[in-house]
């Protein structure tokens, strides 16, 4: 295989990246034959997976647009992936070209192929991290440059949730995240999740485990407590294609097989 320009050396290309499963389910091309099998095996089981992913994506920029035209020009992406099709920086730089934006991706693959294509893009950064040693992340030199928390920040925590386990307790990451940030900031989740899952869907959960990173679904009512007492704006903790959707046509008949609930909530 001829290795691609945004392919640095080191990366196994012989083992799927659960980040490049997710950049093919999104439609994005920093993805190889491997992780296009695995993908595959995943939507034998659950057919809507790529659907699920596509719309925590259009979430993602949904409340992009939203936190930039509120006039918020700083952003902690946590969880990020690969930086492709449509993700943080591009959305934010788009409306406002001073937007700062850091990324954090527990998956080394998925830190090396963002170096890769964010050089040259002096506001953007990424940096690897794990979402449940919040202290590390905020020590980050790329942390402490590009973003200033004594200001109105977005913490984004999208479709990450759900690869940190019990164990890791994802509840006192989060608090430590937000009790840093200053009043007028923003924090989004979405999380996969149990609620009226077929068993095809907890079946494909399994398959996660090919990767490095394996899925913990959770109810709506756990998800919610990760806003502690932010102020949850309209329209609440729902199902992504719920949230603010820019088209009725989008939302479709049923919302809630997207598999996933998603919000956005400010600290006053």
């Amino acid at each position: 295989m001829t290795r691609p320009s945004w392919a640095p050396e080191g990366i196994d290309l012989d083992r799927p990246s659960a980040s490049r499963v997710y950049d093919y389910f999104v439609g994005g091309m920093h993805n190889f034959e491997i992780d296009r099998e695995l993908a595959q095996m995943i939507e034998k089981f659950t057919p809507n997976v790529a659907e699920t992913m596509r719309a925590n994506r259009d979430l993602l920029r949904r409340a992009v647009r939203f936190l930039t035209d509120a006039g918020i020009d700083q952003f902690l992406d946590l969880g990020s992936g690969i930086p492709t099709v449509g993700n943080v920086h591009e959305v934010a730089q788009a409306r406002n070209p001073e937007a700062r934006v850091v990324y954090v991706d527990i998956d080394p693959v998925a830190v090396a192929h963002s170096q890769a294509i964010l050089e040259g893009n002096p506001l953007a950064a990424v940096i690897h991290g794990d979402v449940a040693q919040p202290d590390s992340i905020l020590a980050a030199p790329e942390v402490t440059k590009l973003l200033d928390f004594d200001r109105p920040i977005a913490v984004l925590l999208l479709g990450v949730l759900h690869f940190v386990s019990d164990e890791s307790e994802p509840a006192a990451a989060v608090a430590r995240l937000l009790e840093v940030c200053a009043p007028g900031s923003y924090v989004a989740i979405t999380h996969a999740t149990s609620d009226g899952q077929p068993a095809e869907v907890l079946e494909a959960q399994k398959l996660s485990g090919r990767t490095s990173t394996e899925i913990v679904l959770r109810g709506r009512d756990e998800i919610a407590t990760y806003f502690y007492d932010w102020t949850l704006l309209e329209p609440g903790l729902v199902h992504l294609p719920l949230w603010r959707p820019e088209d009725p046509a989008d939302v479709g008949e049923h919302p809630e097989s997207s598999g996933a609930y998603g919000g956005l909530a400010r600290k006053d």
